[in-house]
């Protein structure tokens, strides 16, 4: 296992959907390993393939900040089967430099996927996990928490990203945990 360099926005990488896995072989299972890890370092809630440069459709979260690994999901092609209801999160990402939005997202969601063990699951959630699974399935399909707030907000992050870039402080490490 080791620390992956976490790809950040306007990385190409992001934008472009990942491919679905079609074999758990010994490098997936060390890329999953390696995402957990780098998760907990950074820290965050979750975290996908493409945004450690690899396009395979896999996430790992982990919503319980005072037992770690306790409640830890290594989701391989998740997908939404079912959405209900709306809620607005405050959301960030380990992806997107020092910035965090309220997004409307579905309040519960339904997700199937496969473990690294190669059994089918199916997850109920809401609140924080629903959000998360969302946030998560949402880099599988090349798009970022900033794709789903105003056009103004957008163009505001973005120029205060530049801004940022310009003073050499892009690559710092948020202060607070990122989805």
């Amino acid at each position: 296992m080791a620390l992956l360099r976490i790809r950040k926005f306007p990385d190409e990488v992001l934008k472009r959907p990942a491919h679905p896995v079609e074999n758990v072989n010994g490098a997936l299972n060390s890329l999953i390993d390696s995402m957990v890890q780098t998760m907990y370092a950074a820290p965050g809630v979750g975290l996908a393939a493409p945004q450690v440069g690899e396009s395979k459709r896999v996430i790992v979260l982990d919503t319980d900040h005072d037992e770690p690994g306790k409640h830890l999901l290594k989701l391989i092609n998740p997908k939404i089967v079912e959405a209900e209801g709306k809620i607005i999160w405050e959301e960030g990402c380990l992806s997107v430099i020092d910035y965090s939005a309220e997004v409307e997202r579905a309040a519960k969601v339904l997700v199937r996927a496969w473990t690294p063990e190669e059994k089918e699951v199916e997850i109920e959630a809401d609140d924080l996990l629903a959000v998360a699974l969302q946030h998560e399935i949402d880099h599988l399909e090349g798009k970022l928490f900033i794709d789903r707030i105003s056009r103004i907000k957008r163009e505001l992050y973005r120029r205060k990203l530049k801004k940022l870039i310009k003073e050499g402080k892009a690559d710092e490490r948020p202060s607070t945990v990122r989805i």
